[in-house]
């Protein structure tokens, strides 16, 4: 059995070891160009995703309710993510 501490202490390594895929990936070629910025707001997502999982997770008991609003967040999460990578709205959050 986790505990919640446990648990979030499990999916902030993940996230970590998440983040560890860039850094990697730029060590061996030059495809790869993250600045320190990309990585706090990549990981600041990443987080933030987790927390509201949780929080969904915590305040609802319902299963349908739990997959509708996980699935609404993973949406949201992937739209933003998208938009700062490639700008595919064109706003000026991405920089377009």
């Amino acid at each position: 059995m986790t505990y919640p501490k446990q648990r979030l202490l499990y999916r902030g390594l993940a996230v970590s070891l998440l983040l560890l895929v860039p850094f990697l990936a730029m060590q061996f070629t030059d495809e790869v160009n993250w600045s320190g910025a990309d990585f706090i707001v990549a990981g600041v997502l990443l987080l933030g995703l987790v927390l509201v999982g949780e929080f969904i997770s915590a305040a609802f008991t319902n299963k349908l309710h739990r997959l509708l609003l996980g699935g609404l967040a993973l949406l949201i999460f992937l739209l933003v993510w998208a938009e700062l990578a490639v700008g595919i709205f064109g706003s000026p959050f991405a920089g377009s």
